[in-house]
């Protein structure tokens, strides 16, 4: 990765790398290679956050499937990323999308891909890359290649599968320039908040956003693990009941 910001961000976490690889792997496929590819993973792995950059990256155009859309309103969505009026039916929303992707070459990048398996739509996804054999990229979670597999005109058009990983101390390293700016905090401490975040980059930032507010309260520019003592990290865990007096 290149540095690159991304709006308040920094580019170089490694799942904004695997998707950027993978995206630049899938355009300069050779010929006759299949076009689509999987980018997936358990929430909270920053799969979204490293779409957004590999979009900006690759001048893609992105959709961010939602769970109540229909066939129609997946087609105009994506059709008006496209910026393009959409056609009076679904049959030639697809035939204009394949056609402009197509012409400018740019991928198409689907978030939440899951929900096209759920509500039967990811055929008409298929319908778009056939007819424009432009790059297709679904992003999803864990266990959305597993459901492709009862798809197979859609499974046997994947080029690759690439899972998103867990965050790690590098990553940490990287979220903290944004989330806990001017605050140095040592190894130990990285440690124990990228352990007590289970590795999830969404938890990640929130815990160093904690830490920004424990160093702001102390006065302090440098937090050790001796600093910040017993003070509780976000682990995602439910509290647990509490007893509510009459």
């Amino acid at each position: 990765m290149d540095g690159t910001p991304l709006f308040n961000s920094v580019a170089p976490l490694r799942n904004v790398g695997a998707l950027v690889e993978l995206t630049d792997r899938v355009q300069k496929r050779r010929h006759g290679l299949p076009g689509m590819a999987t980018f997936y993973g358990p929430s909270g792995y920053g799969k979204t956050t490293a779409a957004i950059y590999a979009a900006n990256r690759f001048s893609a155009y992105q959709v961010q499937v939602k769970s109540a859309w229909t066939a129609k309103k997946l087609c105009t969505a994506i059709l008006q990323d496209l910026a393009l009026p959409p056609a009076r039916t679904i049959a030639d929303m697809v035939d204009q999308i394949a056609e402009e992707i197509a012409k400018s070459g740019r991928p198409l990048f689907i978030d939440e891909a899951d929900q096209l398996v759920a509500r039967n739509m990811i055929e008409i996804v298929r319908d778009i890359y056939e007819s424009s054999g432009a790059a297709i990229i679904l992003i999803g979670e864990e266990l959305l290649p597993q459901k492709l597999q009862k798809w197979e005109r859609v499974h046997g058009r994947m080029l690759d599968w690439v899972g998103a990983e867990p965050g790690d101390l590098a990553d940490v390293g990287h979220l903290a320039r944004i989330y806990c700016p001017g605050v140095q905090l040592d190894e130990d401490l990285k440690k124990l908040l990228l352990k007590e975040s289970n590795a999830s980059i969404r938890r990640i930032c929130v815990n160093l956003d904690r830490v920004r507010e424990f160093a702001l309260t102390k006065g302090l520019k440098a937090v050790g693990r001796g600093d910040w003592g017993k003070s509780g990290f976000f682990t995602g865990h439910a509290p647990a009941p509490r007893r509510i007096s009459a």
